[in-house]
């Protein structure tokens, strides 16, 4: 049985959201930068079991300094969310939990996964102190570029998906 479930992509300008979706849906990594302007959406069906997979519709929606500019209209039918901050950026996660209530706000009672992206770009042992200097809570911690636990996330929440009715 396939089920269908929409997921939108959260974070502000430059985070990494589209190289994570290219890498999860495609597995391809680019180091051209291009700006999502409003939405892109794209699609991955995954394999949970034998019997069982989901339809990830996933929207790419454009960065924001502040979520609450994000448009209601992206969001309505959301089944879960990723909000994705950049490591090397604490611009990105300074204000986290401010952006993590207003996304609970606005698309309430859903699965929602936080991923600190480009850590290919500190070095190992300085990511936790980087996020514990700014006491960051996050699911995942990942590459777009090297694609190291980008597949891991994304299935998680697919789990998650699966389990919601």
């Amino acid at each position: 049985m396939q089920k269908s479930k929409k997921v939108v992509i959260l974070g502000h300008f430059g985070v990494g959201k589209t190289s994570l979706i290219r890498r999860f849906v495609s597995d391809q990594f680019s180091d051209q930068y291009k700006v999502t302007i409003g939405v892109h959406i794209t699609k991955k069906v995954v394999e949970l079991s034998k019997d069982e997979s989901i339809s990830m519709i996933l929207w790419d929606l454009e960065g924001t300094d502040t979520l609450e500019q994000i448009r209601d209209a992206y969001l309505l039918g959301t089944h879960g969310v990723i909000f994705v901050f950049d490591i090397s950026r604490p611009s990105t996660f300074q204000h986290m939990n401010r952006d993590l209530q207003i996304v609970s706000k606005k698309v309430p009672k859903r699965p929602l996964l936080v991923i600190g992206n480009k850590k290919d770009l500190i070095q190992e042992e300085e990511v936790g102190n980087i996020l514990e200097k700014h006491s960051v809570t996050y699911d995942y911690l990942t590459s777009a570029k090297t694609g190291d636990t980008v597949e891991a996330a994304f299935l998680s929440l697919a789990t998650l998906l699966n389990h919601e009715t």
